[in-house]
C-alpha cells in the first residue's frame, strides 16, 4: 500500500496494530478522521490518553475502574458472599448484562494455557484462593469459557479450594461448548447463570 504522506502512513500503521483492523480498514479510519473537525480528533485523543493513564485496577476483583474499589464491590446491595469467576472485564459487562446476578466478580485476566506460556502464576488465582481462604465466601461460580483452556484453569481453582467451606459451582452449559462468555446473547446468558450446576457435575461432561 503506497501513501502520499508519511504521517498518514503512519497513522495507518498505528491504527492498524489494534485486534481486528487490517490496513484497509484502518486508512478508512484514518481518513474519516482527517474529514472530521480537528476538536473530534482531539477529544479522541485526550479520552485514549486519559484511559491510559489514568484508568485502574479494582484491588478486590481486578476489573477496570476509575477507582481503587469498584463500584459493583463497593455496592453494599451486592451479595458479597457469591464470586463469579470470569476471564476478563468483557466478561463482567456481559453478564451485568442479564441483570440476573447480584454477587460480585473475580477477573483472573486470562487462562491458563501452557501452549501460551500462561500459568497459574499469571493469573489473579492466589487473591481468589485468599478470599475463599478468609471464609467469607459461600459459593463460587465458574464462568469461563467452555474451553479447554477455561476446563483447566476452572479444575485447576477447584483443586485449589475443594478443602474450604464454599460451595463452587459452574454456568449451565446453555452456552456452546468452544463458544467464548462475551458473545453468548443476554437471554442465553442470564439462564447460565440462575441455572448454574455443581462444579463436580459438570466435570463429568468434560
Amino acid at each position: 500500500m503506497e501513501f502520499s504522506s508519511k504521517l498518514l502512513e503512519r497513522a495507518v500503521n498505528e491504527m492498524a496494530q489494534l485486534p481486528g483492523i487490517g490496513k484497509r480498514t484502518a486508512l478508512r479510519l484514518v481518513l474519516h478522521l482527517l474529514k472530521q473537525p480537528v476538536e473530534q480528533s482531539q477529544f479522541l485523543t485526550q479520552a485514549l490518553t486519559a484511559m491510559r493513564e489514568e484508568i485502574k485496577f479494582c484491588k478486590s476483583c481486578h476489573n477496570i475502574s476509575d477507582v481503587e474499589v469498584c463500584e459493583i464491590c463497593s455496592n453494599p446491595s451486592r451479595n458479597h458472599k457469591i464470586i463469579c469467576v470470569v476471564e476478563d472485564v468483557r466478561d463482567v459487562m456481559a453478564i451485568e448484562n442479564t441483570n440476573q446476578f447480584k454477587g460480585i466478580y473475580h477477573v483472573l485476566g486470562g487462562k491458563i494455557s501452557p501452549i501460551d506460556g500462561i500459568g497459574p502464576s499469571q493469573l489473579t488465582i492466589s487473591s481468589l484462593v485468599e478470599k475463599v481462604r478468609t471464609g467469607q465466601t459461600e459459593e463460587l461460580i465458574f464462568a469461563l469459557s467452555s474451553t479447554m483452556e477455561g476446563d483447566t484453569t476452572n479444575f485447576y481453582i477447584f483443586k485449589q479450594v475443594k478443602d474450604f467451606e464454599v460451595k463452587i459451582s459452574a454456568i449451565a452449559r446453555g452456552i456452546a461448548v468452544g463458544d467464548e462468555l462475551e458473545y453468548a446473547d443476554e437471554v442465553t446468558l442470564g439462564r447460565s447463570i440462575l441455572h448454574r450446576i455443581p462444579f463436580e457435575n459438570s466435570l463429568k461432561n468434560i
